[in-house]
């Protein structure tokens, strides 16, 4: 599994209904693309607290040829054409785990980052994430929640869809999710990926 994100940050009078728009009427090509576990389009909006102005969507890779189709081909462009070439963060898949609210379309997001110390073995740290995560997983309003880390900054992120439009104030980054394309969700390998 691979976890990626870009974050298009947009001027603070921007008109969001553009980006509503834009997911209505584009997000379900990818609804059955090939390779792709799942899309969150993900917005974070100023008039409803953010500091922020953002289209972020959040995407979970079951196989690198479906990420690269997509990188490389006209889906990405489309972004590059209407936005500019955003920075696509990546991380490697820790875990990835259904909630107890999994058959709910979900409207809310969370990600949340987290440095490893360095101070601390990386093996010892991912495998005590890994074993959080699947207690957090657990909570009431998960739909699904995936953990993943990036070597090259040392820094785990975990990423929960929550069904209602308020994720937990307490979970990190909030968003709300406009669309959910999840061809390939139920192939996600559940629990630790390795």
């Amino acid at each position: 599994m691979h976890a990626l994100q870009y974050e298009i940050t947009l001027p603070a009078d921007y008109d969001m209904e553009i980006v509503r728009e834009r997911v209505a009427t584009r997000g379900h090509l990818l609804d059955a693309f090939p390779g792709l576990g799942l899309k969150a389009y993900l917005v974070r909006e100023r008039e409803a607290g953010s500091p922020v102005n953002q289209y972020a969507p959040f995407y979970l890779w079951d196989t690198p040829e479906g990420m690269n189709s997509f990188l490389w081909g006209p889906g990405f462009q489309g972004i590059v054409n209407d936005f500019g070439r955003p920075v696509v963060q990546h991380w490697a898949g820790l875990s990835y785990e259904e909630g107890p609210a999994a058959a709910a379309a979900p409207g809310s997001a969370t990600r949340r980052r987290t440095p490893l110390g360095e101070g601390v073995p990386p093996g010892e740290a991912v495998a005590e994430a890994v074993a959080r995560h699947a207690r957090e997983a657990r909570r009431d309003g998960v739909v699904a929640s995936a953990l993943a880390v990036d070597p090259r900054h040392w820094e785990l992120l975990a990423f929960t869809l929550w069904e209602g439009p308020e994720a937990p104030a307490d979970e990190g980054e909030r968003f709300q999710v406009l669309h959910l394309s999840a061809p390939g969700r139920a192939g996600l390998a559940r629990g630790r990926q390795w």
